[in-house]
């Protein structure tokens, strides 16, 4: 089975989407299997990260934007704005696909895990995440 699920996002910043793929795995019925997320874009990424302490994915946001500053006079690439580069490194250094067993029906993720969309850009917009489970 694999689903589409469209994100939309106001900005940079990290986007909770594990309730959703959660929704798809009950959807599919598979008891045990894998669930594949694949995002589309090349300026957003995923990751599994703590979904407790909001400070955490605060910190997350703050350290990638320092590792990878905006305007930095190396970046030749700007066809969209100062932040085009910069989103494509920081989708470059994180992930544009998870695996995540499934176990008894749900996700087999940790107590403090989240599965997030990190959006890249300032602008933000519709971002498209395939979710693929199989057994």
């Amino acid at each position: 089975m694999v689903k589409e699920l469209i994100v939309q996002t106001a900005g940079q910043g990290l986007e909770e989407i594990t309730t959703e793929v959660q929704a798809q795995v009950r959807a599919a019925g598979v008891t045990d299997g894998l669930c594949t997320l694949f995002v589309r874009h090349t300026s957003a990424s995923l990751v599994i990260q703590e979904n407790a302490d909001p400070s955490a994915k605060k910190d997350l946001e703050r350290w990638l934007a320092r590792l990878v500053p905006e305007g930095d006079p190396f970046y030749t690439h700007d066809t969209e704005g100062p932040d085009d580069m910069p989103a494509h490194i920081k989708a470059a250094l994180t992930a544009t696909s998870l695996s995540i067993p499934v176990l008894d029906g749900a996700l087999a993720l940790g107590t403090w895990q989240g599965i997030y969309l990190w959006e890249h850009r300032r602008r933000g917009g519709s971002r498209e995440v395939l979710i693929h489970i199989g057994r």
